[in-house]
């Protein structure tokens, strides 16, 4: 089978065959010159139409003339033909004139086709969505953990003849002695003394009304009766006798249960919550708000409970505050003034613990309640939320909105001061009917 080409014009030999010298020999005596061999073009099977790769961001369109496969590096093709051979383009290496274009590049990574632009509004949505998913949670727990540590300790379903309710809800505060937990550095510290067992050191009425708040401070000198009662360890009912004794005396006789059956049968007025905290919780209340500011009308210093003040703002401690709160012996009217400074500093204590600032900030909140907790005696039936009402209601008395007395007192007895019957009523029955208090103590 001839393999060349139809036309060829070689030499023939003596027998009339085409002799071209090549693939058979050749039977001339002298070699055969170098002969020129023509280029044969192998058919290729025509190729699947292949539409041209996508021209990248920053490079140049071809040449025109030039076909999209020479033009992106490929295989030289003339006229649909493959000739086997690269162009030597190396990948990589920098472009010359007429050359293929290289790809954008950044540092240390190749070029990247810019993406669509980011849906901020969606971001915002779910960032919101995660933020208040996360302070719900923190909420969630930390309710609940400051409700395990609240101790629900007094039980006023054993207080006996309780009047009736009032249109406000009524708070009894109570300060006590109590040194429970105190190492005898600290007591030295805040000069508390080593007594033992617990007595009240002040005593208010926070009466939280539509109307206005109402807190009355109790003197603990005051004269009163202890009437009928039920033991609250033994059970057991013990008659009035008719004694006449300082309000303290009843706390120290039977605990929270008796002050409140005392404060409710000579005032008439229904109590529906008691708390009580002890020497080092409102120390350490204070120091863990980092303070609170106070203006002190009059300088004053008292040994005893380690006070030593000069007139004019300042911001106190935890071991300033309990001096001031407890100062007595400096003053004429000892007990009396006392209970004044008491209500004037507890309602700065509630203006700054009652705060967004100190409430939403967790590096705040969990430092006081951590702090307070501990040491906090309430009622079986007072949750926070009560007892956040009752902050609420002392912060109001400081802010205008309420007012702050001490209980109307119109004499002594022994040494005991009497309280003014007539005001008392009239105090009463405005704080049972959510009336405006017109009533004014000393």
């Amino acid at each position: 089978m001839n393999d060349w080409p139809a036309g060829w014009n070689g030499e023939r030999d003596d027998r009339g065959r085409r002799d071209d010298g090549y693939g058979r020999g050749s039977g001339q005596a002298q070699p055969e010159g170098a002969q020129r061999m023509r280029h044969v073009q192998r058919q290729q099977p025509p190729r699947p139409a292949v539409p041209p790769p996508a021209r990248r961001p920053g490079t140049p369109p071809p040449a025109p003339g030039v076909p999209p496969q020479q033009a992106g590096g490929a295989h030289d093709s003339y006229g649909g033909f493959d000739s086997g051979y690269n162009t030597g383009q190396v990948y990589g290496a920098p472009a010359g004139p007429g050359g293929p274009a290289q790809p954008p590049s950044g540092p240390g990574r190749p070029g990247r086709a810019p993406g669509p632009a980011p849906d901020w509004r969606r971001r915002i949505k779910v960032g919101s969505i995660v933020l208040a998913s996360a302070l719900l949670v923190t909420s969630v727990a930390t309710y609940f953990w400051a409700d395990s540590k609240v101790r629900r300790e007094v039980d006023l379903a054993k207080v006996i003849e309780r009047p009736k309710e009032g249109d406000c809800t009524t708070y009894l505060i109570v300060g006590s002695d109590s040194r429970e937990g105190m190492s005898a550095e600290e007591k030295k510290k805040l000069h508390t003394g080593s007594a033992e067992g617990k007595r009240t050191d002040s005593m208010m009425i926070l009466a939280k009304c539509s109307s206005g708040n109402t807190m009355i401070s109790l003197p603990r000198d005051s004269d009163v009766e202890i009437p009928s009662f039920v033991g609250s360890q033994s059970g057991k009912k013990f008659a009035g006798q008719g004694r006449r004794v300082k309000l303290n005396a009843a706390y120290a006789e039977d605990g929270p249960e008796l002050l409140v059956r005392t404060v409710e049968h000579n005032t008439g007025l229904r109590i529906d919550h008691y708390a009580e905290i002890g020497f080092a919780g409102f120390a350490n209340i204070v120091d863990a708000l980092g303070g609170v500011e106070l203006d002190i009308e009059k300088a004053f210093k008292d040994e005893k409970s380690g006070a030593d003040f000069q007139a004019g703002k300042q911001t106190l401690n935890g071991e300033q505050s309990l001096a001031f709160v407890r100062t007595r012996y400096a003053f004429a009217e000892s007990d009396l003034q006392r209970t004044k400074n008491q209500q004037k500093f507890l309602s700065a204590l509630a203006s700054q613990a009652a705060t967004p600032s100190t409430v939403l900030n967790p590096f705040s909140l969990y430092p006081m309640l951590g702090a307070g907790l501990d040491t906090l005696i309430v009622d079986k039936d007072m949750g926070l939320w009560d007892m956040g009402q009752m902050f609420f209601a002392m912060k109001g008395v400081n802010g205008g909105d309420g007012v702050s007395m001490n209980m109307p007192i119109s004499g002594q007895r022994g040494g005991n001061l009497v309280w003014d019957k007539a005001k008392v009523q009239q105090l009463v029955k405005q704080i049972q009917n959510d009336e405006k208090v017109t009533v004014r103590g000393q």
